[in-house]
């Protein structure tokens, strides 16, 4: 009797060490939610985002963390690019994880469908790759969504100034992926040509099964389309370059980045090195010292990569780091990681040298969108390369 009690009793104490000790770990800690792609066709796009915040985070806790020494930690989850999917994982990364933030992948769809759990469970959201305009411009009071990315409005406008500049368009067609992304572009396209006092050939919208889209390509041709505006992550975008070399179309396309977070280059045929598109950021060319450390990070913690032609989906890893810097900040000027005191805090942060700019006073309440029109530059592939065009 007395050797099962002091067994049991010695269990005991170690099990309240134990539970003592991961609960002192988690008040040290503060966790970083991250709801992306990490598998399928736009895995690419998870991985270089998931290295971006990854490179931030080790920098922030070697410099002292946040909140007065709190080391933080990230947290993934899968959303397989399905709304439904990334719901669930957004739930459970605020609700068991306890995460102070959750940041978004590549896929409209996914952060679209986060906006009213975020709203429901008073947590930011921030995102670092997609662009669809109704994600922060939500008419929700408050507004937990951010974002350090791309703007499909102000994309849109990009788009077909480019091509009027580069092409003499005067009568662009697009093609758009059938989803809420694709929607956000058509709206966006709308405004866009009214301004600019363009018509629009047509605007085609595809599905992301469909493995021929001459229909929709033969109604623009005829329509008289000089031009095409693609919309599509990278592998229901590649099906339009490979129907538009059946078809022997020698339009030319200016795309939206959806096709730099796959294997675009693999899937499209040999037309992809004729797609220009837009992104946020090259690591080629001369850099800033933040651009220097983040390239020479990313060469120290993967072989594979020995210099900027080796940074696939640059633009995740480029925005991600930004975002989770200014998130610290956030953090920091909050005190706390009370969602609402969070929210406000990112109105507060008053500048940041960042790797893509120098950021002043980023976020609003008007306008929760960190990049501008003049932050986007043009790019096309060489290989798996996103080369800047000139």
């Amino acid at each position: 009797m007395k050797i099962f009690l002091k067994q049991s009793l010695t269990y005991f104490f170690a099990a309240s060490i134990f539970t003592y000790g991961a609960l002192v770990q988690a008040q040290e800690q503060v966790k970083i939610g991250l709801v992306a792609a990490l598998s399928g066709d736009s895995a690419l796009s998870g991985e270089s985002i998931s290295r971006g915040m990854t490179i931030a985070i080790d920098e922030i806790n070697a410099k002292g963390g946040v909140l007065g020494g709190k080391k933080l930690v990230l947290v993934k989850r899968d959303d397989e690019s399905n709304p439904a999917k990334g719901q669930l994982a957004a739930r459970e990364l605020i609700e068991k994880e306890k995460v102070a933030i959750v940041f978004g992948g590549i896929d409209t769809p996914v952060s679209m469908s986060l906006i009213n759990v975020m709203t429901e469970l008073k947590t930011p959201y921030m995102g670092v790759w997609a662009a669809g305009t109704g994600i922060t411009n939500n008419n929700k009071t408050p507004n937990y969504m951010f974002r350090v990315s791309a703007v499909d409005d102000r994309v849109d406008d990009g788009m077909l100034k480019y091509a009027q500049t580069a092409f003499k368009s005067q009568r662009p067609g697009s093609m758009l992926v059938n989803n809420p992304w694709g929607e956000s572009n058509m709206k966006g396209l709308e405004k866009a040509a009214a301004a600019l006092k363009i018509t629009m050939a047509g605007q085609e919208k595809y599905n992301a099964g469909d493995t021929d889209t001459t229909p929709q390509l033969s109604r623009l041709k005829n329509a008289g389309a000089d031009s095409i505006i693609l919309v599509g992550n990278a592998s229901v975008a590649a099906q339009v370059m490979k129907s538009l070399e059946r078809m022997n179309w020698n339009v030319p396309v200016v795309s939206h980045w959806g096709i730099s977070g796959g294997r675009f280059d693999e899937l499209a045929g040999p037309r992809y090195k004729d797609v220009i598109f837009i992104q946020t950021y090259t690591f080629f060319g001369k850099q800033s010292p933040v651009g220097e450390k983040v390239i020479a990070e990313l060469k120290k913690r993967y072989p594979e990569i020995k210099g900027p032609a080796d940074i696939v989906a640059p633009v995740g890893t480029a925005n991600s780091y930004d975002a989770m810097m200014l998130t610290a900040l956030a953090l920091n000027k909050a005190g706390s990681t009370d969602g609402d005191k969070i929210r406000e805090a990112f109105y507060e942060i008053p500048e940041y040298k960042g790797l893509i700019k120098n950021y002043k006073k980023p976020f609003s309440p008007g306008d929760h969108d960190a990049l501008e029109d003049g932050d986007y530059i043009w790019v096309r592939f060489e290989g798996k390369n996103a080369i800047p065009v000139k």
